[in-house]
């Protein structure tokens, strides 16, 4: 499936520039767009609570997005490299026309995919260093660290139970953390306690 995306910000901007764009691009390529996604909202605004979050869950493998530029994913470089990372893992290909931009089997894909992974070691590591550090100073302070007695939470009452299997089911094919996080759309630290709270149920072993 191809998709062209557009987005403008107001009502006074047109979608027809950008329509044009993209139909003279496939045109000129020899390619037919099956779909189209218009909307109008700024592009600060969260992905997941846009009309193109609902279409980055609909994406298969091989599947091509086409947008005038990657300003119309996002306005800041964050969401934007998300938004492209959630692509990748999917096997979808984001082309844009301004900026001849390919997510793709490319050399400079591959080098994107390295820098995601890159920045989830990175986060992961300044996550458990500054827990350490509170941890410490909590220590330090002399507060009790860890769950008081009788307050353990059932595990059937934790946001993520719902979604109870398919993390099972996540654990068990090997992805890590980061990877079911961006699946559920929660954070990774939502994930880590949810497994936490498991391993304390001596649910679930180490992952």
């Amino acid at each position: 499936m191809i998709y062209g995306y557009i987005r403008v910000s107001s009502d006074k901007q047109t979608v027809e520039n950008q329509r044009f764009e993209i139909q003279k691009f496939c045109k000129a390529n020899d390619m037919v767009v099956d779909g189209w996604i218009e909307e109008t909202i700024s592009g600060t605004k969260s992905y997941n609570k846009r009309l193109l979050g609902k279409l980055l869950r609909r994406t298969k493998k091989d599947d091509i997005i086409i947008c005038s530029e990657l300003s119309r994913l996002g306005r800041n470089l964050f969401m934007i490299m998300e938004i492209l990372n959630i692509c990748m893992q999917r096997g979808c290909l984001v082309w844009t026309i301004k900026d001849h931009y390919r997510l793709g089997e490319t050399l400079e894909a591959k080098v994107l995919a390295f820098a995601f992974g890159l920045s989830a070691e990175i986060e992961r590591t300044l996550i458990s260093q500054r827990t350490r550090e509170a941890l410490a100073r909590k220590k330090a302070e002399g507060m009790s660290l860890g769950r008081p007695r009788g307050t353990s939470l059932d595990v059937k009452h934790l946001p993520l139970y719902h979604h109870h299997n398919r993390i099972m089911k996540l654990c068990e094919q090997g992805y890590s953390m980061y990877q079911i996080a961006r699946r559920l759309h929660v954070s990774r630290n939502t994930v880590k306690r949810y497994l936490e709270r498991l391993r304390e149920e001596e649910l679930v072993t180490e992952m």
